[in-house]
C-alpha cells in the first residue's frame, strides 16, 4: 500500500512548510560554529599555526556555508522522498520523527566540524 495523490501531495506541502524550520536551524548553528572558531582559534589553533580571520576569509567561509545549506537542502528533500516511500499511511508522526532525526542531524553538523578541527589542533603537539 503506498500514498494516494492527496496524500502525497499532503507530505509535500508539510516538508516544505517546515523548510524554513529547518534552514533557520542550519543558519543559527553555522553562525554557533563560526563564533566557537572565532573564540577558540586564536586559544587553541594560534599555538600551533598563525590563526588570522579576515574580512576576506570570513567572506569565503560564508560562501562555503551558504554551498553547504545548499547541499543540505538536496538532502532535505531526499526527507521528502523517504518519506513517501517508507510512510505509505502517511503518518505524521513517522514523518515528524524522520524530520527531527534529518534536522538534528544536520544542525549538529557544523558544531561537529568545528569542534574536530579544535582537536585536531589540540592533539597535534601532544
Amino acid at each position: 500500500m503506498s500514498m494516494n495523490a492527496k496524500e502525497r501531495e499532503q507530505a509535500r506541502l508539510w516538508w516544505y512548510e517546515n523548510r524554513w524550520k529547518y534552514n533557520k536551524g542550519l543558519g543559527i548553528a553555522g553562525f554557533v560554529a563560526y563564533l566557537l572558531y572565532i573564540i577558540l582559534g586564536p586559544i587553541i589553533i594560534n599555538p600551533v599555526e598563525e590563526f588570522d580571520e579576515t574580512g576576506v576569509l570570513m567572506v569565503v567561509h560564508l560562501i562555503a556555508y551558504g554551498v553547504a545549506m545548499c547541499i543540505a537542502n538536496v538532502f532535505y528533500t531526499l526527507g521528502y522522498l523517504v518519506d513517501a516511500v517508507l510512510n505509505p499511511t502517511n503518518s505524521v508522526s513517522f514523518r515528524e520523527s524522520l524530520f527531527k532525526l534529518g534536522y538534528w542531524f544536520s544542525v549538529s553538523l557544523p558544531v561537529l566540524f568545528i569542534a574536530f578541527i579544535m582537536l585536531s589542533f589540540l592533539f597535534r603537539n601532544h
